[in-house]
């Protein structure tokens, strides 16, 4: 799949929509029976790990994720713990849109991160 558009297509319209961050980085971030997630099934009460795809930048703290590292924008992040995710968000200013799973801490545009 070229992009995340393509990618949303084929995975249906039941699908979390991309997150957008404040800053502009941009992925998808899955968690239900088809994704590599845990638990694998849909509509969970808390997921412990979900698919991230197709982020708009490389990301080292998804890199070890990766199931093609050579195209780190073009690619699926399996299993990736929700801890690492809520890491990136929080990096990346916050989320401005987009859909999470349970699990993934729903951090806002106005948190800030200490250097």
């Amino acid at each position: 799949m070229s992009n995340v558009n393509e990618f949303f297509n084929t995975a249906g319209s039941d699908r979390n929509r991309q997150v957008v961050c404040g800053d502009g980085f941009k992925m998808s971030v899955q968690a239900h029976h088809g994704s590599y997630c845990t638990p694998r099934i849909s509509g969970a009460d808390k997921y412990t790990e979900v698919e991230v795809g197709f982020p708009s930048a490389l990301e080292e703290m998804l890199m070890e994720y990766a199931e093609e590292p050579d195209k780190p924008t073009q690619t699926v992040y399996a299993y990736v713990p929700v801890q690492v995710v809520t890491n990136v968000i929080a990096k990346h200013g916050g989320i401005v849109d987009g859909e999470i799973p349970r699990g993934v801490a729903p951090i806002g545009v106005h948190f800030v991160v200490d250097d």
